[in-house]
């Protein structure tokens, strides 16, 4: 094993659930123990050196970026737990859909009535955002020409507000993250209808660096499977039921869609793209 006292911990995700990724690296610091360190990226996974520097200890990360990486940089992350949401919805598994939102105002009921309209994304690389939305519009009859704009927004709850303020017509979100949004903020939900919800997907993973070494990584892997009371009180607070351990194998489903929905991007689709 190789590490210092501290584990340097990234999230890749959206910053609504910052919180509770932060109740988990102070969980492994109490277990371990040892100290964490934990910080919210801004850069796109693909494109971080630390990563490719194997300066990550642990990281949250989306299944699509991860299983892309894996397939440029072998043998480095070790998928460790997803967590299972506790609405009925999830059915005790680690999923998650790609919920397609529209404003409560609009004339929009379902997926074809998007045709013509703007949609905005929070950056290509992500799966619920992008990469599901590329795969669904194969089933249309004209893929190439379905949305009459894309606006990249950046993130997801930035897409949320652009939707609510009527500078999208649509957006394909995280459920889990827009659940989180509309816990956060009750008033969304008055301006909000979603009209389809694609999936469901692999649970973004904790990650671990297959450098720390078999027993550490097994270690981490059992505490969170067998949480102590008050990281189950935050779990509690974001809708978790329960951590499921995962394999890299798992997500190897995004890539195929990754690679099925080439044929169709949003800058191809869309009269006209800008960020």
């Amino acid at each position: 094993m190789n590490i210092d006292k501290r584990l340097r911990i990234v999230s890749y995700l959206a910053p609504n659930w910052f919180g509770f990724y932060q109740a988990i690296a102070a969980y492994l610091s109490r277990i371990l123990p040892l100290e964490t360190q934990l910080q919210q990226s801004e850069i796109d996974p693909l494109e971080d050196p630390q990563l490719f520097q194997d300066q990550i200890d642990l990281a949250f990360i989306c299944g699509l970026p991860l299983i892309r990486y894996s397939q440029i940089v072998y043998h480095q992350l070790q998928t460790l737990v997803a967590p299972v949401m506790a609405s009925s919805r999830y059915h005790n598994l680690p999923i998650y859909y790609a919920d397609v939102i529209v404003n409560a105002r609009s004339r929009i009921q379902r997926f074809a009535d998007l045709s013509g309209k703007t949609f905005c994304y929070n950056d290509a690389g992500s799966n619920s955002g992008y990469n599901l939305l590329c795969h669904r519009l194969l089933q249309e009859t004209d893929p190439q020409n379905f949305f009459g704009k894309t606006i990249q927004s950046g993130f997801h709850q930035r897409s949320i507000r652009w939707v609510v303020e009527g500078l999208a017509d649509c957006a394909a979100i995280d459920s889990v993250v827009l659940e989180q949004e509309l816990e956060n903020s009750p008033e969304l939900s008055q301006h909000l209808r979603v009209v389809d919800a694609l999936g469901p997907s692999p649970m973004p993973p904790l990650v671990v660096a297959q450098r720390l070494g078999i027993a550490l990584i097994e270690q981490m892997r059992l505490a969170l499977l067998q949480p102590d009371a008050e990281l189950q009180a935050v779990m509690a607070e974001f809708g978790v039921k329960r951590f499921a351990a995962v394999e890299l194998e798992d997500y190897q489903i995004l890539n195929q869609i990754y690679r099925t929905r080439a044929c169709v991007s949003l800058s191809s689709i869309s009269g006209n793209s800008r960020k």
